[in-house]
């Protein structure tokens, strides 16, 4: 891998507190539910024990930031760039908007009308991402893989919770 320059240093730093600190917004509307309502849910045998989440979210918001700045450091005067940039953030919004909607609202529908919206975003987050990086493109795989699994375990607790 090339040395990095100490611009594209505080880049790579910048894209990568961006999805981490979106993550740490849409724990706020999280975390207080977990105990409360989140355990009351009946919940399918396979979902994943709440443990899980903060490390694999953590770990996704990172891989994120980084496809972020191998997109960014291609130059943001670049209109597919820009447009890239865009769609990132509008699926970051869209994280967040699920994490309030799901567990601060406490709306099993609402949360599944929503991912609906974040799994298109994020497919768009791809294409757009990996035809300016391949690397950046294929970093939001793991991404898309956790939330199609989320959208099914959205769609599972709405069926089992209705």
């Amino acid at each position: 891998m090339e040395s990095l320059k100490k611009s594209e240093i505080l880049k790579l730093v910048v894209s990568i507190l961006i999805p981490l600190i979106a993550g740490f917004i849409g724990s706020i509307a999280t975390m207080s539910s977990i105990p409360t309502w989140y355990t009351s849910l009946v919940k399918p045998v396979w979902a994943p024990p709440n443990w899980v989440f903060g490390p694999v979210w953590t770990t996704l918001f990172i891989l994120m930031g980084i496809a972020l700045f191998l997109v960014w450091r291609q130059g943001l005067w670049r209109r597919d760039v820009k447009i890239a940039v865009i769609i990132f953030g509008i699926q970051l919004v869209l994280n967040v908007i699920w994490s309030v909607i799901f567990f601060g609202l406490q709306s099993l529908l609402g949360g599944l009308v929503e991912i609906v919206f974040l799994w298109i975003a994020i497919l768009a987050t791809i294409i757009a991402f990996y035809r300016i990086s391949k690397p950046a493109g294929i970093l939001l795989l793991p991404y898309i893989a956790w939330v199609t699994i989320a959208s099914y375990l959205t769609y599972t607790l709405y069926i089992l919770n209705i």
